[in-house]
């Protein structure tokens, strides 16, 4: 795992994807920013706090806000160097074929006001063929409007069923959901995404403030885990998803405070007798589980 460093900025993790591109492990996501559910400024100072701060990973979709979450991204980037971001977007499985990914990607592209995405994903399986959403992902790479493409929302059945198709081994991350309230995709996915090189993008890490998961928020072990090391909760949540060494997490928020607060995370380090009180509080699966979208 290396570490980025520049200057008095937050030192960000980042993982090596398969064709030797670093990504950082930790970004700001965007789901819910840009549906009126607060001031648009705010919105745009928490991205903005955020990438002065280092942190140079967003993760939108042209589903959030029916795109007018890529436009709020596109918005908090203009000005800055291209090269030292790391931008993800999601097509819907319905345009994810060949009469309309490459439609709806470059729409993405507009109102982020980019010339190319470092990370596209299919954003849940759909009806769409894989190996034509392979294809047409592939073809976008070859032309130079994405970098990598991924999967979002898949279990291991998908994952093993992508990888059959030709190409599908190009496949770079699988983003889902996961904290440690929902830890489903420990049983089996996990292992066998780093059984191929795939990496995790972990999605609501923080389960919405703790409203995913009753008791999550006020549990004994992450409040003590809290208080030993000076942080708040929701921070040891954070810290729990990045103590994998393969998984990115992209907490959401609309906050500038809060963007700030979720670096903090990155100086935990929790022992294995705080992994272990966590595990008896939030136990691992110990058989397969639905796959957790919410």
């Amino acid at each position: 795992m290396a570490v980025e460093k520049t200057g008095q900025r937050a030192a960000i993790p980042t993982v090596t994807l398969h064709d030797g591109t670093t990504m950082p492990r930790l970004g700001m996501g965007t789901w819910h920013l840009a549906e009126g559910r607060r001031p648009e400024r705010q919105e745009l100072a928490a991205l903005q706090a955020g990438l002065d701060a280092g942190i140079t990973l967003i993760d939108t979709a042209e589903m959030y806000a029916d795109g007018r979450a890529e436009s709020l991204v596109g918005h908090a980037i203009a000005g800055r160097d291209r090269s030292q971001l790391f931008l993800v977007s999601k097509v819907y499985p319905h345009n994810a074929g060949r009469a309309h990914l490459r439609r709806s990607l470059e729409a993405s592209l507009k109102r982020l006001g980019t010339d190319y995405l470092d990370m596209y994903l299919l954003h849940w399986r759909g009806s769409v063929p894989l190996v034509e959403t392979v294809e047409c992902m592939e073809q976008a790479k070859a032309d130079g409007l994405i970098r990598n493409w991924g999967v979002s929302n898949f279990d291991t059945d998908d994952m093993r069923e992508l990888f059959g198709v030709p190409g599908g081994d190009d496949c770079a991350v699988n983003q889902d959901l996961y904290h440690l309230g929902s830890r489903g995709v420990e049983f089996d996915l996990l292992p066998w995404m780093d059984a191929h090189n795939v990496p995790l993008m972990a999605y609501c890490p923080l389960a919405q403030a703790g409203t995913l998961r009753d008791g999550l928020l006020d549990s004994l072990a992450v409040r003590d885990i809290a208080t030993a090391h000076n942080v708040e909760p929701m921070q040891v949540l954070l810290a729990f998803v990045l103590r994998r060494p393969d998984t990115i997490a992209i907490p959401c928020s609309g906050s500038a405070g809060h963007v700030l607060d979720n670096l903090k995370a990155l100086d935990i380090a929790l022992g294995k007798d705080e992994l272990a009180a966590l595990d008896d509080a939030f136990p691992a699966p110990t058989s397969k589980e639905p796959l957790d979208m919410e």
